[in-house]
């Protein structure tokens, strides 16, 4: 709770104590008849309300008054005040203090919530570096990160944070990234690493090669990303703030023609007047004002505590509405590396994979590399290694062969071997030409895409994957993961095909939305209704054109992001739907003489509260 927040709460209770010492006081002793006059008897009730009301109203009658002043007249101060005012005027001193408190309440209630939402949504500001150490004529200079240049050595000791991207030249430690990514995991790194901004050094001092401007960084893309969520609104948004320019000039005039036409017609002007007064009181739009946008912006600040940015409410109410789901597979539904994902036969796995090992065992390419990672390196002695280009490995020890390399190693040397349909790169082996078997080598998918996958298709939503792999591949993978539809043999202009032709098929309301990672997905990225990046190891490219970008390299935030979208468009209905209901009945009953202030400051802050209550909500999901 803020300083200013604090103030208001202890002047609202000391408000409220004074009104119900003042009200029981009235009620019992009967104010209005201490002074025997009746023309001066409502003097001393009038003053000591009056009293209370000027401490819990001055800034609401100065913000009115100051508004006036630029042009925005019918606004919410503009009717609080004209109502509590005119219930002073017909001596309804009681009711005129308890709106104008209540309506505080309410404001106090939107000041907590709002606040305790744009936590969450601000810690990212504190990703902010203040300075860079950069190393300059064999000393340190401390500078503003957007004076260091790029090649630059800057230097980050234990508890800073890292001002921008770059490479690791020397140390090695343990990073806090939960800012960017909601990761609480600490991420080790060392020489040789990239490391971007935002995050927090924790153990040791690393030096660091600059590799990106600060304008051009991680933190500073983000920083823009954030601060700019707020200007893109949703169409419920937008409703609602047409919605009120037009509503709240229409229901003061209606209030007139109340207190008017009825009191000329019946002559009694008192009674119209304070049901006109009461139709102000709960005519207020701040139930809908307040809460639609505070609901849009708690489901923001809740996708940022996954490390899920969200660049503003439009996007949000889309993902709501998306049911078809457009995956790139390689970085996105896979790692987009090598891997063993398969031995023939099984068996044998421990012999072939060693045999391979030794042969692989000085090279440098990712093949080789992806077999020493399963079984390390073999240090077999003795073994004379010859590279044959284009096909494969001859290990040579004594009287002892192994051939390790594809079709034309095997065929060149006469070795019969078994063939397989392509999943990837196959790999043989065979020890003095007999054939041992064959390692199958392709990108990994990630531990999550099936899940999420899954988890999308229950929702009932259409999942297609789209690769620029061969057809054995892509099935084997589309298969794996159970997506609905797939496409191979892409170029990246034939995606934005693929896209195209959906965008053209889908009905009205309907939304696409595809997930990609890579520089080629970029063009569409910006062609979907709803763009999907994977942030930590996406491109800038497919960054900067997506609308929702998920820090971490896990697809789960895809489902999160959705159950979020969904669960805050259906409190935003809710509130809607509650606070128009309630307010027009009580406009009726207001209108007909069957309400009172009382219960107008139920349909007014009372509402307004239970939608704040309800749009917090947003914030809570797990």
């Amino acid at each position: 709770m803020t300083r200013r927040q604090k103030k208001n709460l202890i002047r609202i209770c000391l408000t409220l104590c004074a009104f119900i010492v003042l009200f029981t006081v009235d009620h019992i002793f009967h104010l209005d008849q201490v002074i025997p006059d009746e023309k001066l008897s409502w003097i001393l009730p009038a003053c000591l309300y009056l009293l209370v009301y000027l401490f819990i109203a001055y800034d609401v009658l100065w913000k009115a008054i100051r508004n006036i002043f630029h042009g925005q007249i019918f606004d919410e101060n503009f009717l609080m005040c004209v109502a509590t005012i005119g219930a002073f005027a017909i001596s309804s001193f009681d009711e005129a203090v308890a709106v104008i408190l209540f309506y505080q309440v309410g404001e106090f209630f939107q000041s907590y919530a709002v606040g305790k939402s744009r936590k969450s949504i601000s810690s990212l500001m504190d990703i902010r570096p203040d300075f860079a150490n950069v190393i300059r004529n064999d000393s340190i200079e401390m500078v503003d990160p957007d004076e260091v240049e790029l090649e630059e050595i800057i230097e980050v000791k234990p508890g800073e944070k890292v001002p921008l991207d770059g490479i690791i030249v020397k140390g090695s430690s343990t990073l806090d990234t939960k800012a960017l990514t909601g990761e609480s995991l600490p991420k080790e790194v060392k020489t040789g690493d990239e490391i971007i901004s935002g995050c927090v050094n924790l153990t040791q001092t690393l030096q660091i090669q600059v590799k990106k401007a600060f304008y051009d960084s991680t933190v500073s893309k983000i920083l823009d990303l954030v601060e700019n969520a707020s200007s893109q609104k949703s169409k419920a948004e937008n409703f609602i703030t047409k919605f009120a320019k037009f509503y709240t000039p229409t229901v003061v005039i209606l209030a007139i023609l109340l207190a008017v036409i009825p009191g000329m017609i019946t002559r009694d002007y008192l009674v119209w007047i304070y049901r006109a007064l009461n139709f102000l009181v709960v005519s207020c739009p701040c139930a809908l004002v307040i809460s639609i946008p505070l609901s849009f912006f708690a489901g923001i600040g809740a996708a940022s505590k996954y490390g899920i940015l969200i660049k503003g409410s439009n996007y949000l109410e889309k993902l709501n509405q998306v049911n078809t789901f457009v995956f790139d597979k390689t970085g996105t539904l896979t790692k987009g590396n090598f891997a063993v994902t398969r031995v023939i036969p099984e068996e044998r796995r421990e012999e072939i994979l060693k045999l391979a090992a030794i042969a692989e065992a000085s090279s440098n390419h990712p093949i080789a590399k992806s077999i020493l990672a399963v079984v390390g390196l073999q240090e077999e002695k003795g073994y004379t290694l010859t590279d044959i280009a284009g096909q494969g490995i001859l290990a040579v020890s004594g009287d002892t062969t192994i051939y390790c390399g594809n079709e034309k190693l095997m065929a060149s040397y006469g070795i019969e071997y078994q063939t397989f349909e392509p999943m990837g790169t196959t790999i043989y082996v065979a020890k003095n030409k007999e054939y041992i078997g064959a390692i199958f080598i392709s990108d990994e998918i990630k531990e999550e895409a099936q899940e999420v996958i899954e988890s999308l298709n229950q929702m009932g939503n259409e999942t297609i994957m789209l690769t620029g792999d061969n057809e054995t591949i892509a099935k084997a993978v589309a298969t794996r993961l159970g997506v609905t539809s797939y496409k191979a043999s892409l170029l990246p202009q034939n995606k934005v095909e693929e896209v195209e032709g959906l965008l053209a098929r889908k009905k009205e309301k309907e939304y696409l939305s595809f997930v990609g990672d890579g520089i080629n997905d970029a063009p569409v990225l910006m062609r979907s209704d709803i763009g999907i990046s994977m942030g930590s190891v996406g491109s800038d490219a497919a960054i900067e054109a997506s609308d929702i970008v998920l820090m971490q390299d896990d697809l789960r935030g895809l489902h999160i992001a959705k159950r979020i979208a969904r669960k805050t468009m259906r409190i935003v209905f809710e509130n809607i739907i509650f606070a128009l209901g309630v307010k027009a009945v009580v406009l009726v009953l207001s209108a007909l003489g069957y309400s009172n202030m009382w219960l107008g400051v139920f349909a007014d802050v009372g509402v307004a509260i239970l939608a704040i209550l309800n749009a917090m909500r947003c914030s809570k999901i797990k």
